[in-house]
């Protein structure tokens, strides 16, 4: 594995997420929700953003940046910043519905592929980190709990495969919720993976990820329609990605109970030693560890209940019930751009990854 070069490690700051502000002060009534241009910027696939929507992005790029307050602690009134806010529309299908039947149209009219959330740097970051946490993982690099794998440090020289990435990167089958355009996925397909699903609740999103991959040659890639969280997919994912996704879900109004079926959908996706890759803006590094942990207890609790019952109904007989699935921390992106406000320094976005131990 010595043709892989790695990034230089980054000392690990706390990562901040976007503070409250007054959306109502920046939409306009006859545009798509501001709150998504600050959440994203325009493809290389093309672009019809105008003068003024770029000056729109800008300007609200700029406001997300001075009003983040980068708390890292997890606190439970994460939702209240968007009660009643024109930001709550991101957790609606109904915003999604009509985001994608214009970026659609917007693709038959001009060939404009649509929105890449959070940037083509962070997306292609994000492929490439996640193709190297896969081949350590494939390599038996143990995780080290609460502080990741360190993987700048340690190389891929011990990877089982002979050192053959494309080959051992082709086993590994992924699946990208709320995949939107499917560009992500072109990304990680650069990498080596070949066997690629993009799903999404949004049927004019999974016909535009389909026509887009179409014009760039990548047949190879499926695309299905599927509510993550009323999943009807009955296989299980050796990878899953995440790209905004639990973001847009936590927008709900009713973001804390969805969150716990996102959760619960993504154990029973994910194979056993399967790797979840989430990239989120909303959420830090911390926040989602303690999220996921919080989940992992939840589990726990409901085994213990199961046990006691069954322990009740067959005294005799019952051995006691097994160890169930949980999520562990792996790594996370440490070469995101770092600035520094109110004291504090950190990155907009974060990605991490968890590996599903059962």
């Amino acid at each position: 594995m010595a043709g892989i070069r790695w990034p230089s490690e980054e000392t690990d700051h706390a990562q901040p997420r976007q503070g409250d502000f007054d959306t109502h002060s920046h939409y306009s009534d006859d545009e798509r929700s501001l709150a998504a241009d600050s959440w994203s910027v325009k493809s290389e696939y093309g672009s019809t953003l105008d003068g003024d929507d770029l000056r729109h992005s800008d300007a609200m790029e700029a406001l997300a940046l001075g009003a983040a307050n980068f708390r890292s602690d997890y606190s439970s009134d994460k939702e209240e910043q968007y009660d009643d806010g024109e930001q709550s529309m991101l957790g609606q299908q109904s915003y999604w519905d009509s985001a994608y039947a214009e970026e659609l149209a917007n693709f038959r009219e001009h060939g404009d592929a649509g929105e890449i959330w959070f940037g083509e740097e962070v997306m292609e970051t994000m492929a490439s980190w996640t193709a190297r946490v896969c081949l350590a993982v494939s390599a038996g690099l143990p995780a080290q709990s609460g502080e990741g794998l360190s993987l700048a440090e340690r190389g891929l020289g011990e990877l089982a495969s002979g050192g053959n990435v494309t080959l051992e990167l082709a086993t590994w089958s992924v699946l990208d919720i709320g995949t939107g355009n499917g560009v992500l996925l072109h990304s990680l397909a650069k990498q080596g993976f070949s066997d690629l699903t993009g799903s999404d609740y949004i049927e004019s999103s999974v016909e535009l990820a389909r026509a887009v991959a179409e014009r760039e040659g990548l047949t190879n890639i499926h695309f299905l329609v599927d509510d993550i969280l009323n999943t009807k997919l009955d296989e299980k994912f050796k990878v899953i990605t995440d790209k905004g996704t639990l973001d847009a879900i936590g927008l709900h109004p009713d973001g804390a109970a969805r969150k716990v079926l996102y959760w619960r959908a993504v154990v029973k996706l994910l194979q056993p030693g399967g790797v979840l890759v989430i990239t989120s803006c909303n959420s830090t590094k911390n926040e989602l560890i303690e999220e996921v942990n919080a989940f992992n207890q939840s589990l726990k609790v409901e085994a213990e209940s199961r046990e006691d019952k069954e322990s009740d109904l067959t005294p005799n007989s019952y051995t006691g019930a097994e160890e169930g699935p949980s999520l562990e921390y792996i790594d996370h992106v440490r070469t995101y751009p770092v600035f520094r406000f109110g004291g504090s320094e950190g990155s907009r976005v974060c990605t991490v990854a968890f590996i599903l131990r059962a």
